[in-house]
Parts: structure tokens; sequence; C-alpha cells
């Protein structure tokens, strides 16, 4: 082809382009006329809120709809030409009739007629409740389960976390570390695609930073098939955000007051009209936290004068947090098989924190110490996203193809002065300084094609671009030292770079009753990693590593009947080493416990089995899964500790073999042994009346974990020796949540939430069990249009983390809650909810989610 042939080519297509734009604003430049009347039933008497769609019989582009007032009025304006009518409503039949439209002017009254299960209830009058008599919070489907937070009156006004809070299969620590069936390898996807807006390492931090309400929906997928990226061993939870798909201008907005001190004000607002859609979604807030960690630790057989026979540690840190986030995009129909869609989304979150860490050491056949760290810390995070894609319909029958590009930043500054006494006089001074840096970028592109009525091929690829930079600054000025210096292992400079390219293949099809699957993703990925501190013993690291993998996956499903199936599953995942815990020294806060990464850490793999079975009525769903999972290489957490001898203030030139000791405990993650998981997950609904219902979930699982490795410690009177940490054990668990929700009458309801976590135990820890109870009311007010809604969070104040650590030469009691127990109380005002437009089956938005919102096993 040569230059002349491509010029004509692209000539024709851009001439294309322009005549179909113009074409359309053309339509929307003609005239329109203002039209009115009234929808009314049998009796004549009118009908509220009901919607009336005009739909133009010449072109979809010039088809409006509305919803009728309080008196069953409405008016909007039309192009002139013909139409079909459609009006419905609740408890009425759906009506259509046919009108010319030519000039302004009422076109009279419509009239419906009642369905047969009427309940003679006014449609204002249950219009608060429609959701809650019709929606189920809960859903199962081939590919996932999705849970639904618009009824979950506990999380009203809160963020992500609390949400997650109450999902089936799911479990938040009181660290904020969220885990599936009792793995906290987690993906975690915002619209489908991995985001800044979670941060790098913000954990809790960056849940909490995206509020409850502009959730729609949250899918748990625990075993992704080969269209989904393979990272993630415990599965992926997909949160969707809001997007509203109702004619017209709709919107509603929350505002939320509680305590521990917390306020929140969010918006969402949408338009749609014709073939243009707009979304804006945006708000902020402001909360206080307390969190206490206790740590005590017991040394045996103790026999050197000095040495530390026992330490107990207690932490209690409080901050102010203050968020911001909005984030608005556009969909553009250029025609019904192809649709643009493109967004962008920020985020700022800013805390300040002061915390009080004391260490209370017992010595041998020596005065007890006592020390004092006061923590001043300043974080400003500041995240970005922008989305664009295209999605185009090659045909009716289900031929399209997908394309999508994300660009994605987050920056964030951490700035803490800390100040140590000893025993009341000053002995260290620590300053640190902390910069990360994160840019990424990820394309996709997804192909389907449907073969006869049965069957289908699906193909993507995507390249994930990922670059992490971490400036590290550590100073310390001491009694001996009085002026700031860089502490050199801890002051350093890390890159991390990583690109994988992947694609994947899969066929679904289905015989009889009998549905399919099969598919194989591959993935090649490239990790750089550039290291340097000040510290002249240790040398610059420059690392490459580079892993290439196939993932296949395998669904069954055999329908029983239409609302139940089997289903059988077999997937193979990878958990790939996050970048903080690949860099050297990445932190040193705490210089008693201190996290060492590994830069020798490797992926772990898992080979995860599921068996299902499915049924859903009218008044319940009952899921029960039967699952398996085999880890390889696994990541396990060794706690160890070492020795570091501390300056005298009173004699600061005290010879070492007099000066103190202090036992210095580090956790570092290596790749051990291996990690068997195996239960019964039963997750239900069920409307036991009209005004109780329940949601729950059961996990009864057993585990058996094997490894042990030899490391460096200190024995009974501080030597060093080789020791062995021993993580092999085996035994059974369970965790549950149940949520009851009862309905007083039409307008209000209100929950009780109850969860347990059982207790796990190694020969190297045991964690201790865990339960919680929260309570929830919710009242709807002002016709349907506003919700009054309160919550307590943790009514006994019993959240809390609970384990024993064993090492060579000491025991470790920890305990950490993240927050105690706290209230809220949030109002929502929702305005002009226009008619929810009901997109094509086939039709996907490209950031919807990763799959289009696709099923990916089983039949179609």
């Amino acid at each position: 082809m040569n230059q002349t042939e491509i010029i004509s080519i692209f000539t024709k297509k851009t001439l294309g382009l322009t005549f179909v734009l113009s074409a359309a604003a053309f339509a929307f430049a003609q005239d329109k006329v203002g039209v009115s009347g009234t929808v009314v039933d049998k009796s004549n008497q009118p009908v509220a809120y009901a919607s009336v769609t005009f739909s133009n019989k010449a072109s979809k582009l010039l088809s409006d709809a509305t919803l009728t007032d309080e008196k069953g009025n409405y008016k909007l304006d039309l192009t002139p030409g013909n139409y079909d009518v459609i009006v419905e409503a609740i408890d009425y039949k759906k009506s259509v009739i046919n009108k010319q439209i030519t000039t302004a002017g009422s076109i009279g009254s419509l009239s419906i007629e009642p369905e047969a299960t009427n309940t003679n209830l006014k449609t204002q009058d249950i219009q608060g409740v429609v959701i809650t008599a019709t929606a189920k919070p809960y859903k199962v489907e081939l590919d996932k389960r999705t849970y639904d937070p618009s009824q979950d009156i506990v999380s009203k006004g809160g963020n992500l976390q609390d949400v997650l809070s109450n999902v089936p299969s799911v479990s938040v620590d009181t660290d904020g570390t969220v885990s599936m069936r009792g793995s906290s390898n987690v993906r975690f996807l915002i619209n489908g695609k991995p985001s800044a807006l979670l941060g790098i390492d913000d954990g809790a931090n960056a849940l909490q930073s995206i509020p409850a309400d502009q959730i729609e929906r949250i899918e748990v997928i625990t075993n992704p098939s080969s269209k989904f990226e393979a990272s993630g061993t415990a599965g992926i939870l997909n949160i969707i955000l809001k997007k509203n798909k109702k004619t017209g201008f709709n919107g509603s907005v929350t505002g939320t007051l509680g305590y521990l001190p917390q306020t929140n004000l969010n918006t969402n607002l949408s338009w749609r009209k014709g073939n243009l859609t707009w979304f804006l979604n945006g708000g902020g807030g402001y909360r206080e936290s307390k969190n206490t960690n206790r740590t005590d630790n017991y040394f045996t057989n103790v026999t050197k004068i000095g040495s530390t026979v026992q330490s107990n540690q207690e932490n209690i840190s409080e901050s102010q947090n203050k968020n911001y986030n909005a984030s608005g995009g556009i969909v553009y129909d250029f025609s019904d098989k192809t649709s643009f869609n493109l967004s962008g989304t920020v985020r700022t979150f800013d805390s300040e924190n002061s915390g009080n860490v004391t260490y209370n050491n017992q010595l041998f056949s020596a005065p007890d110490t006592f020390r004092n760290r006061l923590t001043n810390s300043v974080n400003n995070n500041l995240a970005f996203q922008g989305d664009i894609g295209l999605d185009h319909k090659f045909d009716d029958k289900g031929q399209n193809i997908a394309l999508s590009l994300s660009l994605q930043s987050n920056r964030s500054y951490n700035d803490t002065n800390i100040d140590e006494t000893n025993n009341g006089n000053f002995e260290l001074q620590n300053i640190i300084n902390q910069t990360t840096k994160n840019k990424t970028l990820i394309g996709k592109a997804d192909y389907e094609l449907p073969i006869g009525e049965n069957s289908r091929i699906e193909a993507g690829y995507r390249i994930d671009i990922n670059q992490n930079d971490y400036d590290n600054d550590v100073r310390e000025s001491t009694v001996k030292i009085p002026t700031l210096n860089f502490l050199g292992t801890y002051t350093y400079e890390a890159r991390y770079k990583e690109m994988f390219n992947a694609g994947y293949l899969q066929f679904k099809s289905k015989i009889g009753k009998l549905g399919y699957q099969v598919g194989v993703r591959n993935e090649y990925s490239n990790i750089d990693i550039d290291y340097a501190n000040l510290n002249p013993a240790d040398e610059d690291i420059r690392t490459r590593k580079s892993y290439n993998n196939l993932f296949p996956s395998v669904y069954l499903s055999y329908e029983l009947a239409k609302d139940s199936q089997f289903l059988l599953n077999y997937t193979r995942r990878i958990d790939r080493p996050r970048s903080f815990f690949l860099i050297p020294n990445p932190s040193y806060n705490d210089n008693q416990n201190i996290f060492d990464g590994n830069i020798n850490l490797n992926p772990s793999y898992v080979d995860s089995y599921e068996f299902g079975y499915s049924i859903s009525k009218k008044k319940f769903t009952i899921n029960p899964t039967i699952y398996y999972r085999h880890q390889t290489d696994d990541t396990k957490m060794l706690v160890y500790n070492e020795k570091v001898l501390i300056d005298d203030p009173k004699f600061p030139d005290l010879p070492d073999e007099e000066k103190e000791e202090r036992i210095v405990f580090h956790t570092k993650p290596i790749n051990l042994g291996s990690d068997d998981r195996f239960g019964l997950d039963i997750n239900f609904n069920w409307d036991a009346t009209s005004w109780l219902k329940f949601l729950g979930n059961v996990d009864l699982f057993g585990y058996k974990t094997k490894g042990s490795v030899l490391y460096n410690t200190l024995d009974n009177n501080g030597n060093p020796i080789i020791a062995t940490a021993d993580f092999n054990g085996s035994g059974f668990s369970t965790r549950a949540r149940l949520t009851s929700t009862f309905k007083i009458d039409k307008t209000f309801s209100f929950q009780l939430q109850g969860f347990y976590r059982g207790g796990q135990k190694t020969a190297y820890q045991d964690r201790k069990d865990m339960y919680a109870l929260n309570l929830g009311a919710s009242k709807t007010i002002w016709n349907g249009n506003g919700t009054l809604s309160f919550n307590v969070q943790d009514i006994f104040n019993t959240r809390a983390m609970r384990s024993t650590t064993y090492g060579e030469n000491f025991t470790r009691e920890s305990y950490m809650q993240w927050q105690p127990r706290q209230f809220a109380v949030s109002l929502t005002y929702r305005f002009k909810q226009g008619e929810k437009i009901e997109q094509p089956k086939r039709k996907k938005d490209v950031n919807s989610n990763a799959t289009g919102d696709d099923q990916q096993g089983g039949p179609m």
C-alpha cells in the first residue's frame, strides 16, 4: 500500500466521522416543542413517579424520558415526529401507545392498568423502599459473587474499609489488612483496573479515603479465569464506583457526622440525554482515629547481669485525617455499535499523627529502664487516574472489541519527628523524610467472537508498566553526637520498575445442560530494582528478575434447573511480592521493631480448586462451595532479634562492655515451604418474613502449613546463635458473619451485624479468635427523596487482634486495636431520579470492569 492510498483511506474515514458527528449535531439543533401530559389509573386518579419514555421511531438520538410528579403530571421538550410512548409504574402494567408530536401542548391523559398483584398502595407511599423490596444485597453469578452495599445500614456514611467488613467471604483485620478465605493476598481493582487511588503502600488509609456512598457494588471473584490478571492468590475484589445511567439530571448528596470525630460530605451527579452521558462524583471528609498496640516480650533462662528479662511496649497513636476526591467522565455513543469513554479521578489524603511509644524493660539483677518515644508526623498523598476507552460491536451476534488505556500516578510525602528519652533524660532524636512516587500505564484489548448459538472465543492482550521511586532520609542526634547525622543504612534511594506483557485465549461453550470453558494466560514480567544507601559498607544493588508463566483455567457447570446449578473450576495464580517487601531497609519509625525488606523474595504460586452449588429462589439464595488451595514458596514473616548497645547520657564515655544492651526485633518476609487451605464456604440470604431478612456467610476451613528455616538470633544470655524457626502447623478454624435486617414499617429499618473469626495456630505463632457486633438504623424521609441513618461500629469494643509468637529465646504477646468503638449519623438527599436506561445486553462499558461484565465460566 503506497502513501497515496493511505492518505485516501484516512481522508475517507475522517470525512465519514465528520458526517456522523455533523448529522448528530444537526439532529440536536432541530427546534423542539414543549410537551406535557398526565398519567392516570383506571379510576382516573393520578399516578405519581411513573416513568414516561418517548421513543422516536426515526432516530433513537431524539428519544427522551421523564418522571411524573406527585400529581401525575410531566413535561419535557421533544423534536416533532412519531413516537412510541411507554408508561411504567410500580404495581401497574406496562403501557405502550403511539403519538405523533407536531406542535407544543398537552397530549392529554395516559391511562395504565393495575397488575393482578397490586397492593393498592400509592407509588409515592412505597417509593422510598423500592430497593429493599425488590433487590437482593448478595447475588451469585457464574463467575463471581456481587455485593450491593446500598442496603448496608451499618456502613452508611463510612468508607470502603467499612463496606468490605460486611462483604461475604471477606475479612478485614484491625490494621486494615483485607483477606479472602484466610489469605491476605487479595488483588484490588477499581472499575476493573489496578488503581493509583489505593496507593502503593498506604494500606488502611487508602481504603478509608474512598466513601461508601460512591460504591455501586463489589464483585468478589474467588477463582478468576484466564481473562483476568493472574496476581492475587486469594482472588480479586473489584470495586465498581457509581456511574448513574438514568435519563435527565440526577444526583444525591450525603452528609455524615460521627464520633470518634468525623465529618463527610459527598455528592453524586449525572446527566444523560440522547447519546451523551456525563457523571461527576466528589466530596471530602475529616476523621480522627486512635490506634493501640501492645507488645510484651518474655525472655527465657536469662542469667547474665543487665540482660533483658522482660520488655513491655505500648504504642498509642492518634491521627487527624482529611481526604478529598473528585471523579468525572463522559460516555458518548457514536452509534448503537460504537461508544467512547473518558474519565478522570483525583484523590488527596492528608494526615497529622502523634504517637507515644513507651518501653519498660526489666533487667536481670539490674535497675529497670523506662524509655519514651514521642512521634509527630505529617503525611500528604495525591493520586490521579485517567481512563479512555472505545467499544465497538461488529454485529448484533456478540462479536465485539474493547480497547482501553489507563494512566495513573501517586505521590506521597511523609515527614516524621521523633524524640526519645531514657528514664526521663534525652537520649536521641530522629527526623525522617520519606517520599514515594508511582507511575503506571495499563493498556488493554479484549476481543470476542461468537461461534454458533452456544460457543464463544475470547482473546486479549494487556501491557502494564509500573514504576515506584523511594527516597528515604533518616537523621539522628544523640547525647554523644548532638548534631543530626544521616543513618546510612536507612537513608537510601530506590527504584522499582516492572513491566509485564500478558495475553489470553479462552473458549466457552454449552452442550445441553453442561457448560464448559477452558483458557490459558501467559504473563511475561521483568522487574528491575536499583538501590543505594549511605552506608559505606553496603554495596549498591542493581538486580533484574524475569518470570514467564502459563496460567490455565478450567470451568464446568451443570444446570439442574433454571435457578440451580453445580459449578466446578480450577485456576493457577501468582503472588508477586509487593515492591515495599523487596527494598532492603524500607522504614525506620520504631527503632526497637524494624521491618526489613528482602530483595531475594520471589513469587509464590497457587493451584486453586472449587466445587459449588447455587440455588436462587424468590425468598432465598444459598451458595455452598467446597474449596482447596495449595500454595508453594509461601511468603512467611520471620521475626528475630539482635543486640544494640545504648549510650548512657550521664556517662557518654562509658566503654562498650559496660553499656546497656537493647534488644531490637526484626520482621522479614521470606519464601518458605507450602500452605494448604481447604474448607466449606457457605453464603446465603433469606427473606424470612416481610419484616425480617438475613444475609450470612460461614467459612469452615482447615489449614496445613509446612516450612522451617535457620536464622541468626541470640541465646538466653544475648550471645549470637543460629536457631530454627518452625512454621509447621495444622488445624481447623471458622469465620462467620450474620446480618439481620428488621423492617419496622415501609420507611424504617434497623440492622444487627455480628462477625466471628476463629483462631489459628502453628508451632511458631498462635493467633487468637476475634468477634464484634455492629448496629445500624435507617429512616426514609421526604417522600422517598431522603434517608436518615445511624450506626454504631463495634458496640462492645471487642474488635482487636491478639497473637502469641514463639522464638528461640523469647515469647511475644501482641495486641492491636485499629479503631475503638465509634458511631455516625448520615443524611442523604436524592433529587430528580430519572428513569434508568437499560443497556444492550452485549454492549459493554470498557471501564465497568475487567471483563466488561462478562460471565467467565459455565453456560452463557
